[in-house]
């Protein structure tokens, strides 16, 4: 009889060390994300080669608009016009990281960062745009900076361009006029050449998408241009010749011997049918998904050329319009030969979710044309979803996942950086920030899922930002940073935030360990029925 107890024990306590954390699921957002398959917190950690990183960008947080030779920028002349940005505020000091990178560093290695993604100021390299004019001043300072960043034991990850054009090329039509090719291929260069001993990740492009819609339809960016239905085509245009240009400078003079990659980060909410059984509806959804993302996406990641829904979409509606030819500018066949293929890796900038129906009109088009309306979609975000510090910004942890495996599938399964993932909270000086800590939590555990469950190609995971800087258009309203800064203070002193912990603990056990809490339950659940068990063979 003893023998048949301590065989029954012994059964039972091999049946009960299966039970995990995911046994009792974990909800960031209960009352609204709660299905136990779709949104239980996954624990787990990350690969071990996975890559850890914050991110900035010059005009947010270098200030220094106009010293040591540096020109303006399109965001300095669009700052100091009135109106523009919320408050009257504008980047001209910002966090002074050209005076205080170093405090900026400190906050990385108190993080245990190992990578930091920033970008060079064209303007700050090259006033006026153009090589012609070479200020050592501003390669001094990215040499500075790019030297104590490894000295620190932390990897530069190098955004080229991230919006700040120099005015003097914005004079001459910017992205508009396509003679911008060839200057940013040489500012590329330069580059290549002062800092890329030094620089394993580059990035040609952040989020063209901004540059091109934000910045040339609605106006709400700068350069502050409101041209729908052309200017937003041509900019891409230009911007994807110009990606390619610099991408082939780097494959053919630089990667042999200074052994990094190159590629682009593009930006898109993940766009989502609202009604999964209407044909029409997830039809729309998968063009919103080509229209923002394929837009730039399958030209540099499939076959150098944008997808045959914006093609056929602007060439009907084009027609429809009286045009001779399709207000989308084509690539020539050597064009797309010369664009296609040209990354390394899938940058990837993602904030939230969107849903998306059709709004298709067969009888033609009764509005002027524009990029937003070419795709005959609406889309929208629910009113139940958590809200943050900023109106287009709504946490949606699945989206992300979603989105992930649309890369994947969409581009043959690249490798895949997210290099800018983060949240907003209105300008205040509260540093227990748990919103930040939910939304970090969350969207790691739908990344980790992408990771383990989908086999997703992610290598790296970026938090948006470092700390608190200039918002853009919303100024100083809006808060997005790890570390809080006093704007109204000359020291602009970092001070870390409840999230600043968290993230550094994340990266320090490289993700989420089975939580110990429900360890400890498991443990001592076991711990308990032995006890029992022995007792009941004493007898």
């Amino acid at each position: 009889m003893t023998f048949l107890i301590i065989y029954y024990m012994l059964f039972c306590l091999m049946f009960f060390e299966d039970i995990s954390a995911d046994e009792y699921p974990k909800f960031i957002y209960p009352d609204v994300f709660n299905d136990s398959k779709r949104d239980a917190f996954h624990y787990g950690t990350f690969p071990e080669d996975f890559i850890w990183s914050t991110a900035t960008a010059s005009y947010q947080i270098e200030g220094a608009w106009n010293e040591d030779g540096k020109g303006p920028s399109i965001w300095d002349t669009y700052s100091h016009e009135p109106g523009n940005i919320d408050n009257g505020y504008t980047g001209d000091v910002a966090c002074d990281s050209y005076h205080k990178y170093q405090d900026d560093i400190d906050s990385m290695k108190a993080l245990g960062l190992k990578y930091y993604r920033f970008s060079l100021s064209w303007p700050r390299i090259l006033p006026n745009g153009t090589i012609d004019h070479i200020n050592q001043p501003g390669i001094d300072y990215y040499n500075n900076l790019i030297n104590a960043l490894r000295d620190a034991g932390i990897s530069p990850m190098v955004t080229l361009y991230h919006w700040d054009l120099p005015q003097a090329l914005q004079d001459q039509g910017g992205w508009k006029n396509d003679e911008i090719i060839g200057h940013y291929k040489d500012y590329a260069r330069l580059c290549f050449e002062e800092f890329g001993d030094r620089v394993g990740f580059w990035i040609t492009f952040n989020e063209p998408w901004v540059t091109t819609i934000l910045g040339h339809e609605f106006a709400s960016m700068a350069p502050g241009i409101r041209e729908p239905g052309t200017t937003p085509y041509i900019v891409a245009h230009n911007i994807l010749r110009s990606h390619a240009e610099a991408y082939h400078v780097y494959d053919y003079s630089f990667r042999s011997k200074q052994k990094g990659k190159i590629g682009i980060t593009l930006n898109s909410d993940y766009y989502q049918a609202a009604d999964m059984n209407d044909p029409d509806t997830i039809e729309a959804a998968e063009r919103a998904q080509q229209f923002v993302m394929g837009w730039f996406g399958h030209p540099v990641y499939k076959n150098g050329d944008y997808p045959e829904v914006m093609k056929e979409t602007i060439a009907r509606k084009s027609t429809q319009e009286g045009l001779s030819e399709s207000r989308l500018p084509e690539f020539t066949e050597n064009e797309k030969s010369f664009l296609a293929k040209t990354a390394d890796f899938f940058g990837l900038n993602c904030y939230t979710t969107s849903y998306a129906r059709s709004i298709r009109n067969p009888a033609g088009p009764l509005i002027p044309p524009s990029w937003s309306t070419d795709q005959d979609v609406f889309s929208w975000k629910s009113q139940n979803w958590p809200t943050s510090g900023s109106d287009w910004l709504r946490p949606v942890p699945w989206g992300v996942r979603r989105l992930l495996n649309w890369i994947k599938n969409e581009y043959d399964d690249p490798v895949i950086y997210i290099t800018e993932n983060g949240i907003s909270t209105i300008d205040t000086a509260n540093l227990h920030d748990q919103i930040r800590i939910d939304y970090y939590s969350a969207y790691l555990s739908e990344v980790l899922k992408a990771i383990d469950i989908d086999e997703v190609n992610v290598k790296g995971y970026t938090a948006w930002s470092l700390m608190d800087n200039f918002e853009w258009s919303r100024g100083y309203t809006e808060r997005f940073g790890l570390h809080y800064i006093d704007f109204d203070s000359t020291e602009k002193t970092r001070i870390p935030k409840d999230s600043a912990a968290f993230y550094a603990q994340v990266i320090a056990d490289n993700g989420f360990p089975a939580s110990s809490v429900q360890s400890g339950f498991n443990a001592g659940f076991r711990t308990i029925l032995l006890a029992i068990c022995i007792v009941f063979a004493i007898i």
